[in-house]
């Protein structure tokens, strides 16, 4: 199991097609076989910044999740909404659910 934090500032005029985009990418990747877990989270001290957390069966879930069309879509409607670039953190879970991993 491999969990994935990704950070994003969106553009303040962007913020509502991101959520619009991004909330579709995170339903499609909620039916992918390799995908335990998606949320899409908002800061709520800054309406511009998000945060996906996403939880995979395996490295190879999170390839085939990155080359899925709902996620190239996703990739490239977002990129110009950003105000910086995307900050990523690949994390193992230590207690996932109700149980230690």
């Amino acid at each position: 199991m491999i969990a994935l934090i990704v950070s994003i500032d969106v553009k303040p005029e962007a913020v509502e097609p991101f959520i619009d985009a991004t909330l579709a990418n995170a339903r499609s990747t909620r039916t992918e076989p390799g995908n335990l877990r998606f949320d899409v989270l908002r800061a709520a001290d800054n309406p511009n910044h998000f945060t996906l957390y996403e939880v995979y069966t395996s490295d190879d879930a999170i390839a085939a999740h990155r080359v899925s069309a709902h996620y190239q879509q996703w990739a490239a409607a977002v990129e110009p909404l950003l105000a910086a670039p995307r900050t990523r953190a690949w994390v193992a879970p230590l207690f996932y659910g109700d149980a230690a991993v």
